[in-house]
């Protein structure tokens, strides 16, 4: 159930959640927001009303990306593009922030005093090796092939003496309950599986999958693959006692700016965390500390929404990835720990005249450039099969998590992302996907069941951009429909009728997310 009706209404929701989210502090990451009138609100509810009528395309449906919408590219580039309603001075910021992106960095000391900085110990080398061409990241594909779009998160409990973090003390302060964790003291928050000459790379991601068969209407079977993770070659000794895996996959990055500029009221209206409607559905939303703004802010970016704004995301991509310094997180040694002395005495590229290993010129370059990658037109949005297949994705309650529409915040100063309307189908909120989901390591509010819901724009490009269909936290599902089949928890009951279903009509739904 959508529950987003009125303005009014998204106030009066915000102020009565369990957590208080209702203050400014939590609102938007945007440094200037001109208010909605009330015509305005008017308009928007009414435009974001789910759809009734499926035997024609919505209005503006082909634009999911509002204005900022591109055509799309008949090749892998379809990610790539910057805002179709960019100036042509501001696409000249995009392209070095590109430049930037995909910009290999290199060990310290070194000649090129403007890339030196790698490491010590690190998962990739520049951005775009993770997510290549702006686009999806998958799991080693049998031997030989690298993890370098995959990453192994790690924590533990934290120790009962713990001094608590900012976010902890304000979410303890608002009465809400979240699992205390810390990276583990000899690894960090998670395992690099490179290094610079000199050092030892932590471990390597061992991953083995077992069948799971699951029968759907009409004879069908499918064969799921789950994933066990493991580590191997362990060189700084063993993990922390209880410490916990997480397998993550790049996600990709189109729309990121438009999801940054949806009003907090409107995603926070949403939040149903006692199911008080008694839809099933209990969207959570998640609650972090943005560096950024040096305040506790809506978590909207990641897997749980552990990232409130995309100079944060940035920055610890920055850090935990690659190793770079940035603004937001100077320490040059990244994600290194105390019991890693040979890598925080290691040479870095920090100095006197850029500070950070990456300057602030050239972060803000890079979240631009992330935050201008256009989502692309929607595809065969009349097609008969398609529009059937939307139907079956409402009539199976797929909506109550995947919010098709929003309008985004009026924004003066970043105008390829104000007051557009969009199509994210997400509502950006933390969901209990079930057992067969969890991966056992809270985040902040989110639980090991937890995952916030994936946008599902531009899905069904996925195979023509990153020439693979891999899919869910982990790029456990080898198709979309394998991706349904995952889903438990809060999402069982439309999972069952999509197994239910005719197979011509289960045909249709997928045909329906291909062309999103």
């Amino acid at each position: 159930m959508v529950r987003l009706r009125t303005f009014s209404g998204v106030l009066a929701l915000c102020l009565a959640a369990p957590v208080a989210v209702a203050g400014p502090e939590l609102t938007q990451p945007h440094l200037a927001v001109q208010a909605r009138t009330a015509d305005e609100a008017a308009r928007v509810a009414q435009v974001t009303e789910p759809a009734t009528d499926f035997t024609r395309p919505e209005p503006f449906e082909n634009n999911p990306g509002g204005a900022a919408t591109v055509p799309l590219l008949a090749n892998a580039d379809a990610f790539s593009q910057p805002s179709a309603n960019m100036s042509f001075e501001r696409e000249l910021d995009f392209r070095l922030g590109n430049g930037l992106f995909r910009k290999l960095w290199v060990s310290s000391p070194s000649s090129t005093l403007a890339s030196d900085g790698l490491g010590p110990l690190y998962n990739a080398r520049s951005c775009q090796r993770c997510h290549l061409k702006d686009g999806r990241g998958h799991p080693p594909d049998g031997p030989g092939d690298g993890a370098v779009s995959m990453l192994l998160k790690i924590s533990a409990p934290a120790a009962p003496d713990d001094p608590m973090t900012e976010i902890e003390r304000y979410l303890a302060a608002t009465g809400a309950a979240a699992d205390r964790r810390r990276p583990d003291p000899v690894y960090g928050g998670q395992i690099q599986d490179l290094a610079i000459a000199g050092h030892a790379a932590e471990a390597q991601l061992a991953v083995t999958y077992s069948d799971v068969p699951v029968e759907l209407s009409e004879g069908e079977t499918v064969t799921l693959i789950k994933p066990t993770y493991s580590v191997e070659s362990l060189a700084y000794g063993p993990l922390a006692r209880s410490a916990a895996l997480s397998a993550r996959i790049a996600p990709q990055m189109i729309g990121l700016g438009l999801v940054e500029a949806i009003p907090a009221a409107d995603i926070l209206a949403l939040a149903d965390p006692d199911d008080a409607d008694g839809d099933g559905i209990s969207g959570r939303a998640q609650i972090v500390w943005s560096a950024d703004r040096n305040r506790p802010m809506l978590g909207r970016f990641g897997h749980k929404a552990g990232m409130p704004t995309i100079r944060d995301q940035s920055a610890s991509a920055f850090s935990s990835d690659i190793g770079i310094s940035s603004p937001l997180a100077p320490a040059p040694s990244g994600d290194c720990t105390p019991a890693q002395s040979a890598c925080l005495n290691a040479p870095n590229g920090a100095n006197d005249v850029r500070g950070t290993e990456i300057d602030a010129e050239s972060f803000d370059l890079v979240a631009f450039y992330s935050r201008n990658l256009a989502v692309p037109a929607r595809r065969d949005s009349g097609d008969a099969q398609v529009l059937r297949g939307k139907q079956a994705f409402h009539d199976s309650g797929c909506v109550a998590c995947h919010r098709p529409k929003f309008v985004t915040d009026r924004l003066p100063d970043q105008p390829e992302q104000s007051f557009q309307l969009i199509w994210p189908y997400s509502d950006f909120l933390l969901h209990d996907m079930g057992d067969g989901l969890a991966d056992d390591l809270p985040e902040g509010l989110a639980s090991g069941r937890e995952w916030r819901t994936a946008p599902l724009w531009g899905i069904g490009l996925t195979s023509q951009v990153n020439g693979h269909t891999r899919f869910l936290h982990d790029g456990r599902a080898r198709s979309l429909l394998e991706a349904i089949l995952w889903h438990g928890g809060e999402a069982a009951p439309a999972r069952q009728k999509v197994i239910d279903m005719p197979k011509t009509t289960r045909a249709a739904l997928i045909r329906f997310l291909e062309s999103l």
